[in-house]
């Protein structure tokens, strides 16, 4: 027996039409866009000094913000070398923004994924990590043109406690 082509055709079409996604237009975030570009960084990390440096860029069809920190090449060498990749996302489905980790550390805390949402000139992000939650604001302040990245971690005791306190420059070598 044989099949037209017409139904066929219309099979084809029926069931593989939905199996390709459409792709968004870039996301736009005006908060997120004052992110983008060269940072110095320093502050506090446990307790011991820290001097990073931040290049942002938008990745992926401008979806994610690509951040990468590394600890400074001017740092001390008794400084703690460090280097991370984060991608900051918006998903308009559940209307909050997205945060994944990657970092020196390994695989064990890159698996989980950071949900975040704006608050004014913030965005507060929350980790459940297999040893207990953990919370990165990133704050942006309009008026000297810096950021300031706060992080916490609750302890087993049940109590926050602070992780880092970062002020973002932007920096003016490339």
């Amino acid at each position: 027996m044989r099949i037209p082509s017409l139904v066929v055709i219309s099979l084809v079409v029926l069931i593989g039409g939905p199996a390709v996604a459409q792709q968004p237009a870039p996301w736009q975030d005006g908060l997120v866009d004052h992110l983008s570009g060269t940072w110095k960084v320093e502050g506090q990390v446990l307790g011991h000094d820290a001097r990073h440096e931040v290049q942002a860029d938008w990745v992926l069809n401008h979806q994610f913000l690509r951040i990468h920190e590394k600890t400074a090449a001017t740092a001390p060498k008794t400084e703690r070398p460090y280097e991370a990749t984060w991608f900051l996302g918006y998903d308009p489905v559940s209307e909050k923004y997205v945060l994944h980790l990657m970092d020196i550390y390994g695989a064990r805390y890159s698996e989980t994924l950071g949900w975040g949402w704006q608050d004014g000139n913030q965005i507060k992000f929350v980790f459940e990590y297999p040893d207990g939650p953990f919370h990165t604001t990133f704050r942006w302040n309009p008026e000297s043109g810096t950021w300031q990245w706060l992080m916490e971690q609750k302890g087993k005791d049940g109590k926050w406690a602070p992780f880092a306190e970062l002020k973002l420059t932007k920096s003016t070598s490339p």
